[in-house]
């Protein structure tokens, strides 16, 4: 076994997508770490995930948007559980520095 740093290796370039890495998968769970800068989805774009989702900002901040026109906002050490099929979207993450996600998809 080796340990690892969920801080190292993030991109020194984003691009215009957030950058998504598989940390964890088995048959009922999948863990990933999201780095977000200044990335949001596109309005017309909704998340609508089988499983729920358990997510947490480490770093940085976002917002998410629901489809039922309400709006969370996440700073560093705040985090939400998505029930499976709740819409939503990422409406904004922090452009002078990286939102960095901890996911749970369960």
């Amino acid at each position: 076994m080796k340990s690892q740093n969920f801080f190292s290796g993030i991109p020194l370039d984003l691009g215009k997508e957030e950058f998504f890495e598989l940390l964890v998968k088995n048959d009922t769970v999948m863990i990933e770490r999201i780095i977000s800068k200044s990335q949001k989805s596109q309005e017309s774009d909704w998340y609508d995930q089988e499983k729920n989702e358990w997510v947490m900002v480490l770093r940085g901040k976002a917002v998410l948007s629901f489809d039922d026109q309400t709006s969370v906002q996440l700073n560093e050490g705040d985090f939400i559980n998505i029930s499976a099929h709740k819409k939503h979207r990422v409406a904004w993450t922090d452009p002078e520095n990286e939102t960095i996600w901890l996911a749970v998809h369960y």
